[in-house]
């Protein structure tokens, strides 16, 4: 994907050397549609320069300072010396970023999708996030909240969180569910201190578990060491049920199963228990 119109003064843009001559460097725009921009000799590099071709080659991808835009007469004047070494990095980065974005739009609208399905999907994300590739990375952990008040399409906003989902790679996350546990049975508090201590499995316990098998372990309550799991009371019946973990998978996955083994600890003490995503009692 390529913007349409003008980069601002002041903004750095990543660009292909397309044409080197005694004077200066001519850039083509890689992130603006049919946008050229000159650098001239003087904003290569610091110093006297004696040969341009020393300091970049065509081909080259180099990161630029947009010094001046002047629309009438279309010119674009850049510097390449005002950019420093972390700036350039991570603009590159980002630009990186964008690429895979805008593939993962493919992926989720399809290959055939109209050009203006396209746009107005992508300016959506953009508008709502920042830019595509924060879309798909805030949809990736908060599923289709991060969407919410966006004119995207129900249809939509499942495939760009299904996308997001299978491809954005993020460094750790957050999912909360929660349960409610009622029991009236003479176990009374200490079955619903039960069915709590069930729910956060071997997070409430002092050695690890030996000699059962995988699957044993899974239903005794085994957390994965990178998995960070949490219960904590909201109002009765209503406790919260949070995780956090390397990717949405693990994290979703423990969830239910914390959630499995609180429902069926209070049932157990003669109680009953409920699995929600959704905050039932007033706000605190």
């Amino acid at each position: 994907m390529k913007y349409s119109g003008w980069p601002d003064t002041g903004e750095l843009v990543v660009g292909k050397i397309d044409e080197i001559e005694d004077f200066g460097v001519f850039v083509d725009l890689e992130e603006y549609q049919d946008q050229r921009g000159l650098i001239h000799i003087s904003e290569v590099a610091s110093g006297w320069i004696k040969n341009v071709r020393d300091h970049v080659r065509e081909g080259q991808i180099v990161v630029c300072k947009v010094l001046d835009v002047n629309t009438e007469s279309q010119q674009i004047d850049l510097s390449l010396k005002d950019v420093n070494d972390h700036q350039r990095s991570d603009k590159i980065q980002e630009w990186k970023n964008e690429q895979k974005a805008d593939n993962w739009m493919a992926l989720a609208l399809g290959e055939d999708a109209a050009d203006e399905t396209y746009t107005a999907v992508a300016n959506e994300l953009i508008g709502a996030h920042g830019s595509l590739y924060d879309g798909f990375k805030q949809a990736a952990i908060h599923g289709e909240e991060a969407l919410e008040g966006t004119d995207l399409s129900e249809g939509e906003i499942d495939a760009l969180v299904e996308t997001a989902r299978e491809n954005v790679s993020v460094p750790y996350v957050d999912v909360t569910g929660y349960v409610d546990l009622e029991n009236a049975s003479p176990s009374g508090v200490d079955g619903i201190r039960t069915a709590l201590e069930a729910a956060e499995g071997n997070v409430r316990k002092n050695k690890a578990l030996s000699s059962q098998s995988e699957a044993d372990a899974s239903d005794d309550g085994e957390v994965p060491d990178e998995v960070d799991l949490e219960v904590s009371y909201v109002g009765a019946p209503e406790y919260r049920i949070n995780v956090r973990a390397p990717n949405y998978k693990t994290a979703e996955s423990q969830l239910e199963e914390s959630a499995r083994r609180a429902v069926a600890a209070i049932e157990g003490e003669g109680g009953s228990g409920e699995f929600h995503r959704e905050r039932r009692t007033d706000d605190e």
